[in-house]
């Protein structure tokens, strides 16, 4: 499909190159754009003579759809469609998204996270829709005459129907992640700005085996997906397991993007849980885009993770392959202040790698060092063997008798293995 861009901003030059990739990851070819910079009308968003200046290129181009790079209200979108030729579609900032969003949705909680947010967006709209569907005309809405009194109690019953499955399904994952950690990992999320290069550098992170991934394979993963550059691959999330000597599960999340509501980061806080529930998060940002559009998206970063995140932060600044020493100084002074004590890599090219895990194995809660003197039972190789797996074992020394064992491993492991060693039962000859 063909489309028009437009966007407004209240003061400055109207940057449209998001926009634009949202479009183009939604399947719209963009043919053409139109920016103002003034205050917001009320009944057009843009101004009066901006609208028919966006009749005519609607009519010169033959767009089906137009997009605004803005939140638009019910009566805005009646009024411009009036103006503009007949079955043009007017759609804004939100309807973009929850589209991409409902495009790439492949599993039942991104469906539900998808179908909430998009209830969500439409509550607060339902009197003006029904006022404009009784006008029994809806220039830029689609399907207004399905619109009755009793559509603002249909939407709060799915919403409440929706919020349930999805608190049994955060309740499920809780569960798995408690499990994870008893077993003696620890998790780290890749959080980020979409494009940051996070699916690339979890590959370069991650140990050739593939643990139990909690969703389908993550298509960013695939190389043709990332060849083609596209935003919003999936609403899921992976896990790998890191190639590293500590036991740590990494998990890369779907990406942030700026101006983003409220009701719309809370519809999808299921999928948010794996950052915020996460021992330490690394925020991935891309190092060779503009300063000002980076510090941007840092800003917009921290203010979704600091909302619930408890657990540290380090930032990454990614792709330095494609800047030079000077530039990627430049951009670390200038970032400080927002990101202090970055480190610099290139997922791309496996670029300082080892100092990224270096950092991940310092910023990690501290393991607790332990030692067991474990009698030697018929049971006694077996925990010497889940040690192995669980934990990170020093040494391990055998005499006739007992088994000594030193090792280093989350509180939670430790206690299990105490309690195991305590349930060795010594053969009688012994």
């Amino acid at each position: 499909m063909n489309t028009v861009i437009v966007k407004r901003v209240d003061e400055g030059t109207a940057d449209t190159n998001e926009i634009r990739d949202l479009a183009r990851a939604a399947g719209y070819t963009v043919l053409d754009e139109l920016t103002q910079t003034r205050t917001e009308d009320a009944a057009y968003h843009i101004g009066e003579g901006k609208v028919a200046e966006l009749s005519s290129l609607v009519a010169r181009t033959g767009v089906e759809t137009v997009i605004f790079d803005n939140r638009l209200g019910p009566y805005q979108i009646y009024n411009i469609g009036r103006e503009i030729p007949e079955d043009v579609e007017v759609i804004d900032r939100f309807t973009l998204i929850l589209d991409i969003f409902g495009q790439r949705a492949q599993t039942r909680k991104a469906q539900l996270q998808v179908e909430l947010a998009e209830l969500r967006y439409e509550l607060p709209r339902v009197d003006a829709k029904v006022s404009l569907a009784k006008r029994e005309e809806h220039p830029g809405f689609m399907g207004l005459g399905e619109y009755d009194e009793s559509r603002e109690r249909d939407i709060k019953s799915q919403i409440s129907r929706i919020k349930e499955e999805l608190a049994s399904i955060a309740e499920t994952e809780e569960h798995r992640r408690e499990e994870r950690r008893e077993s003696g990992f620890d998790l780290v999320a890749l959080a980020g700005y979409t494009n940051a290069g996070k699916s690339t550098l979890l590959r370069r992170l991650a140990a050739d085996l593939a643990v139990d991934e909690n969703e389908d394979l993550h298509p960013d993963l695939d190389t043709t997906a990332e060849s083609e550059d596209r935003l919003f691959t999936t609403l899921g999330t992976t896990t790998r397991r890191a190639d590293m000597e500590r036991d740590v599960l990494l998990t890369d999340t779907v990406g942030f993007i700026s101006d983003l509501p409220h009701w719309l980061v809370e519809s999808f806080r299921s999928t948010l849980d794996e950052v915020y529930r996460a021992d330490l998060v690394l925020l991935v940002v891309d190092v060779s885009e503009p300063i000002e559009e980076i510090r941007e998206k840092v800003v917009t970063c921290h203010d979704t993770l600091y909302e619930r995140n408890e657990a540290p932060i380090v930032t990454v600044l990614n792709k330095i392959d494609a800047v030079d020493e000077a530039e990627l100084e430049e951009k670390r002074a200038a970032l400080s202040a927002l990101a202090p004590d970055p480190v610099a890599v290139s997922g791309k090219e496996g670029l300082n790698v080892e100092a990224l895990t270096d950092r991940i194995a310092a910023d990690l809660p501290p393991l607790r060092e332990e030692r067991l003197v474990l009698p030697m039972a018929e049971d006694t190789m077996s925990l010497v063997s889940w040690l192995y797996d669980n934990a990170c074992v020093e040494e391990v020394t055998y005499d006739a008798d007992q088994v000594l064992v030193e090792f280093a491993a989350r509180p939670s492991v430790i206690e299990r293995s105490r309690s195991k060693a305590s349930e060795l039962t010594i053969p009688e000859s012994a």
